[in-house]
Parts: structure tokens; sequence; C-alpha cells
């Protein structure tokens, strides 16, 4: 039997999760055959050692590849690069090595729904948020109440609503990526826009996976961690959204507008340039963060070492500020 679905999952230095990760990908009930392409990034804790354990056990199954040099480092997308090119099923499923899957008919029913909908580029689902140790954060992804397609123009507006390791696609709409896919500073974003560029875009109001924030050394945490490398990751964004808009012939133009301002009000966030956060086009943002969100950035901007010592209030703000 041929192998209908790729599970493909990039890892690093995930020796706390990433046996939880695997067997949320074992646990999987399904008509079909699928494999698992793992990608060790050259980790440099026990990450490996598990997935040889795994390996051993599922030999048919588990497909690794064990880096041993960082390649993150050299700004390769690992998934594109060294997974999706070996793949061997005709869809994929994404999911990274800090998190993982809950439903053992997560790939069964997103892969019912392509095989049903030839004309579907991109399915996802509700995602639980969880803490780094696995404790329900009481939040949930759900961007809608029932099962539906969702409009190209809420992806790019919507920013980050989707959780990643709920993504399934066919693999042949990833052949050829364009050129701002390559160029993002992230490979999550630009991803999905491209993908609902190529067909309609389906969601499973089920929640089938789990979310982990507060991951030591993940790559928000990196990100959120400098105000510099903040605003260059901001800035790289509104440009990777700029050509999205050009490569799309500027189909989307006034969802792309909405969205770049949303980009512009982080940036100005990320700087403290509060004065101008009540610009007409900034208002609606403005408004969602509240003032007491702003009064923090203040004092995180004017008074670091007060805002260290008030350490209650500080996944307040970074869940507030967080990249998408």
């Amino acid at each position: 039997m041929a192998i209908l679905v790729s599970i493909t999952c990039v890892t690093y230095n995930h020796e706390k999760y990433i046996a939880e990760a695997l067997e949320g990908f074992l646990m999987q009930k399904t008509d079909f055959q699928y494999e698992i392409l793992i990608y060790d990034d050259a980790s440099t804790d026990n990450t490996a050692n598990i997935i040889r354990s795994y390996k051993s056990r599922f030999p048919d199954i588990i497909k690794p590849i064990y880096q041993t040099e960082n390649q993150y480092a050299k700004k390769l997308k690992n998934n594109t690069t060294f997974n999706l090119p070996r793949a061997q099923g005709k869809y994929i499923a994404l999911c990274e090595g800090d998190d993982y899957w809950t439903d053992p008919l997560k790939l069964q029913k997103q892969a019912d729904y392509m095989e049903e909908h030839p004309d579907c580029s991109m399915c996802f689902h509700a995602v639980q948020v969880v803490k780094h140790d696995g404790k329900p954060t009481g939040r949930i992804i759900a961007p809608y109440k029932n099962n539906c397609i969702v409009p190209i123009e809420d992806l790019i507006t919507g920013g980050g609503f989707l959780g990643t390791n709920s993504l399934f696609f066919p693999k042949k709409c990833m052949q050829s990526p364009p050129e701002f896919y390559w160029r993002a500073p992230v490979g999550d974003v630009p991803l999905t826009l491209y993908l609902a560029s190529q067909g309609s875009v389906y969601y499973l109001n089920d929640v089938m996976s789990s979310y982990r924030t507060g991951v030591e050394g993940s790559w928000t945490s990196r990100i959120s961690a400098s105000n510099q490398k903040k605003r260059e990751f901001r800035l790289a964004m509104m440009e990777m959204i700029n050509e999205f808009d050009r490569y799309t012939n500027y189909r989307y133009t006034e969802s792309v507008k909405t969205r770049q301002a949303e980009n512009e009000l982080l940036l100005l966030l990320t700087e403290g340039n509060i004065a101008r956060l009540k610009e007409p086009k900034y208002r609606k943002y403005y408004e969602q963060l509240g003032l007491y969100v702003v009064a923090l950035i203040l004092l995180y901007k004017y008074f670091p070492g007060l805002y260290e010592k008030l350490r209650i209030f500080r996944k307040h703000i970074v869940s507030k500020m967080a990249v998408k």
C-alpha cells in the first residue's frame, strides 16, 4: 500500500517533549499508510538518542535525519529543505518536536476531507494551548465556531490565528514555493499565505493537537528577548507581506493594508513610540491592546529594573506582544 501522508517534524533540543510528539504520531488510526519524517537539527541534548530508540522499534515508519551541524543557524528552512523533498506521501502533516497531537483520528479526518475535495490546498483545525509542562492554559486556538471554508482574507488579516501543528496540505502545492516564502524570517506565516493562494482552505472545529508555550530556547523566546531582534523581525515580515501582495497581483491589497497597519503598530510598540498609537489607522489595534498593556510596555521601556521585579506581569505582556 502506498504512503498517503508524510508527517514532517523538525526538532532541536526537545528531549523533554519529543517522545510525546512521536507517541502522538504513532497513535494515529488510519485506513492508509503514513510515514514519520523527523529531522534533528544537531541537538546537543538527548533528543537524537530518544529518536533512535523509537526508530529501532518502528523502523518502517520513523525515518530520521540527524544533523551534525545546526542548519537553522544558516537560515535554512529545515522542513522544506530536508523533509519535504524525501516525503513519499500525497499529503503533508506538520508538527514541531515540542508540540503534540491529541486525537488519534486527526490524520484520517483531514485526509478524508482532502480526498473528497481536490481543490483544497490547506486544512487546519482547533488547537489547545498548553504550558511547557503540558498543563492547559485554558486557551483554545479556534477562530471559528463550526467547520467551514476559510476566506483567504481572514488568513491575511488574522496573522497567527492557527496552530502550525494542525496544518495538512497536498505535497504538490510546495513543489515550487515562491521567493517570498524563502526570504521570510519564519516559515509558518508565508506557508499558510502561499497555500491559501493555491486553492480553498478548510477549517475543522475539532481540538486535535496541543501547542506548547514557554519552551526554553524556543524561537519565540529568542526573538522576544531583544527589542532589536523584534524590530528586525517585524520589518522583515512587513516586506514579506508586500512581496505576497505582488505575488498575488494585488488581488488582496485591502487585506494586506489591514495586516500592515497591525505590523506597523507592533513595530511602534517595540520601539516604545507610544505617541503615534492613536493615529486613525492604528486605533482598532490600540483599543484591542488596552491602556493596561500600554502601561506595561512603557514600564518595560523606561523602568526595566522595576519591570523585572514585577514578574507576575511578564506572561501577560509577552502574550500580548507575541510574534505572529
